[in-house]
């Protein structure tokens, strides 16, 4: 029997989400001043003390400040259609069902080591996970192997959310539950497989903004308009009057090194802009440390992980933006009570954790192509057979079909794989050959 087969038939849930498609058919927004945030005025009164900030201050500050940043703030809404986006396990469970079934796939492949770590970055309402969990409790005949479960997550409100959520599994199976502020507080684990997978987490980190003059690297940083020193303004100016992009009269050492920090910012043109995350870098590099050889010891069992996020192999320029009500808005708009977020550079991930004795990355691959690849078409129709009426048969398949819609989310989110495995090619990471053989949704 095919684990799509052998999976529980549950609703989907039908919303909305943020496609490539959607976003170039809005406008950036700004039509009136609204009042000034708590974060406005913390940033504005460092921009007052010593001058422009940079990019990954800003995104710091609105994302993540102790008391009033738009994660940490119980009072704004993040997550679902009362929020201002929605991701891809609430669309489908299907989804959630999926990447469990690659993590076990890769348990599997391994030999099926008696004890599992798992770990996810960034859990949110903690829908994805819960799909992980039900498909490992159903597809292992013996028990599930999961020891510890780990979820790294800031926030203490959506801690709560998510220990509601998961507390039906940990009652069923037992296994411990544990929540982190960062991926630091880890280390490898003798004798411990260890899963991994960060959904739309990397995309949320903080990013420098870089522009290449002759004189070298120079950043991109955020001043107010009382600010001093700014040698030019960005081409996209902002038309938000307390906050604007200001250039950097002159390279920094940050931002020298952050400009060699890959060898391919090396050849690009005068004038380019990048934006660079060592923070993505940093969290990257630590991944594979969990998951890497450690010299000739036979005790550690590696591991897997999967990165599912906005991007692609490339850097980026200009994707940084803002999310407040499922619509796109200025950046500078609401600072501490809207979404930032940025494209993740993959080609960079991977530059992370080139290096990491026996770590070897997969991909990226088009979430279309993964989801396909892994059976999507299958269990869609399972799911269909089962529905009560022809509506929510057409639930099911509209659900599905937003998920690898190759002019939305099925080619914006891409799918970065990474093992410590004999193997260095590992499905669904494989070049694509022959005939398509999988069924449309």
């Amino acid at each position: 029997m095919s684990f799509c087969s052998r999976l529980p038939r549950v609703a989907v849930h039908p919303t909305r989400f943020r496609s490539s498609k959607w976003l170039q058919s809005h406008r950036l927004s700004s039509t009136s001043v609204p009042q000034m945030t708590r974060v406005e005025k913390i940033i504005l009164d460092n921009i007052k003390a010593t001058g422009p900030i940079p990019f990954s201050t800003y995104m710091q500050l609105c994302l993540t400040h102790h008391s009033d940043g738009y994660y940490t703030n119980p009072s704004n809404p993040v997550f679902g259609t009362r929020g201002d986006f929605i991701t891809s396990p609430e669309i489908s469970q299907v989804f959630g069902e999926l990447v469990g079934i690659w993590l076990l796939s890769q348990w599997v492949s391994a030999g099926r080591p008696s004890a599992v770590r798992l770990i996810e970055l960034g859990p949110g309402l903690g829908t994805l996970m819960d799909d992980v969990l039900r498909v490992m409790s159903q597809l292992t005949s013996s028990g599930s192997p999961l020891k510890h479960l780990h979820l790294v997550e800031s926030s203490s409100a959506m801690r709560s959310i998510q220990e509601q959520k998961l507390r039906p599994h940990v009652q069923k199976s037992g296994f411990q539950v544990s929540w982190h502020n960062t991926l630091e507080e880890f280390s490898p684990s003798p004798g411990v497989f260890t899963m991994l997978v960060a959904h739309e987490f990397f995309d949320a980190l903080p990013i420098h903004v870089l522009q290449k003059k002759e004189t070298g690297w120079h950043e991109v940083m955020i001043g107010s308009h009382d600010s001093v020193r700014p040698t030019s303004v960005s081409p996209t100016e902002s038309s938000y009057p307390r906050l604007r992009r200001v250039l950097s009269p002159e390279p920094s050492a940050a931002s020298t090194l952050l400009g060699l920090s890959s060898p391919r910012f090396k050849n690009l043109p005068a004038d380019s802009t990048i934006e660079v995350s060592p923070s993505s870098f940093k969290v990257a590099h630590r991944i594979g440390q969990l998951l890497a050889s450690q010299g000739e010891s036979t005790s550690v069992q590696g591991g897997c992980a999967l990165i599912i996020d906005y991007g692609d192999d490339k850097v980026y320029g200009d994707s940084f933006r803002a999310f407040k009500n499922h619509k796109i808005i200025d950046v500078f708009d609401s600072p501490g009570e809207c979404d930032l977020t940025a494209n993740v550079d993959f080609a960079y991930i991977k530059e992370a954790i080139r290096d990491l004795p026996g770590v070897h990355t997969h991909g990226p691959l088009s979430q279309a192509d993964f989801l396909e690849r892994m059976g999507l078409t299958l269990r869609v129709a399972a799911l269909a057979r089962a529905a009560p009426s022809e509506e929510r048969r057409g639930t099911i398949r509209d659900a599905a079909r937003r998920l690898v819609d190759r002019t939305g989310m099925g080619s914006q989110y891409q799918v970065l794989g990474i093992t410590n495995a004999a193997e260095q090619v590992t499905w669904p990471f494989v070049k694509a050959t022959e005939p398509e053989v999988i069924g449309k949704v």
